[in-house]
């Protein structure tokens, strides 16, 4: 297929692995079948208040899911039956270097679910350890050789720039002023570090960015030498409705940023109340699928 994904994209992301089984539920691995099959259980939830708004509007082709195969396997599987534009990750969770979740087994897991995109999350600043990044990368590169190769699914790279103790200690540790005067110039070079040591993703899942030349600056990295058609979304990093709505908002307005990915802001409080016992399941899908509709509604308004 063409490499690059330029056409609109609202994902529902829940891939979340760690934060559901320590976050929601209190639990460590390993888990129980009963386990598993409740945090399964939980994700159905998200997935059937996605149902919900695309049966009360959303627009399904551009429309998507992000899901786990450890739990959401069934889920991927129905919605790939039910034409739904999904995307299923290969990172293992919660590490701070980038590897496989399957390991070498990672190609037949991809195969197996055919997703639209293989997302990875990856964690990379390029003035952190050199070592590490360049261990990532030959990974990474391994992954996006494949995907090409292939000629199935598309590459979908969620790339976080944290912080290093030295870049937040020249700031006195203020985390906004790293947001908004250093992350945005290092996510344009670590793009830059990426593409020449031969990762190529065909759409680039980024972090919030407040000052749309940021954004701009962001394209044009993801755009350079004849990458024309490569998008860029934004993904909500857990942040409270306020703040996912302003760098929406920013974003939109930018060429070459396609849509959003947001998580947690979507269709966290519904879960925990759900949990609690405040909400029944019926409210808690009510609730997520007006919340994904809300942003779609924002982002389409641009």
């Amino acid at each position: 297929m063409p490499r690059g994904y330029d056409r609109p994209l609202y994902v529902q992301p829940f891939d979340h692995r760690g934060s559901f089984q320590s976050g929601l539920f209190g639990w460590k691995p390993p888990l129980s079948a009963d386990q598993t099959a409740e945090i399964a259980a939980s994700k159905r939830i998200i997935y059937d208040g996605f149902l919900g708004a695309l049966a009360g509007g959303a627009p399904k082709t551009k429309s998507a899911i992000l899901v786990d195969e450890q739990f959401g396997a069934a889920i991927l599987r129905d919605a790939k039956g039910a034409g739904v534009v999904t995307a299923c990750p290969a990172e293992k969770s919660g590490q701070e270097e980038f590897d496989f979740e399957y390991g070498d087994d990672f190609a037949r897991h991809i195969e197996a679910f055919d997703p639209t995109f293989c997302k990875v999350l990856v964690r990379y600043n390029p003035e952190a350890d050199r070592g590490l990044n360049q261990r990532q990368a030959a990974r990474l590169k391994r992954l996006s050789d494949y995907l090409a190769g292939a000629n199935r699914s598309y590459f979908m790279f969620e790339l976080l720039v944290p912080a290093e103790k030295a870049q937040l200690d020249a700031l006195k540790g203020d985390k906004k002023a790293y947001d908004l005067q250093v992350r945005p110039r290092l996510m344009v070079q670590a793009i830059r570090e990426l593409q020449q040591a031969g990762v190529e993703p065909d759409l680039w899942k980024i972090e919030g960015l407040d000052r749309r030349e940021d954004c701009e600056a962001v394209v044009a990295a993801a755009r350079s030498g004849g990458r024309d058609h490569v998008g860029c979304i934004v993904l909500g990093r857990g942040e409270n409705d306020q703040k996912v709505r302003e760098w929406l908002g920013i974003a939109r307005k930018v060429p070459g940023f396609i849509g959003f990915a947001v998580g947690r802001t979507v269709f966290w409080q519904p879960l925990v109340d759900w949990k609690a016992d405040k909400a029944t399941r019926e409210q808690a899908v009510a609730r997520i699928a007006a919340r994904y509709r809300e942003f779609v509604d924002l982002y389409e308004e641009g």
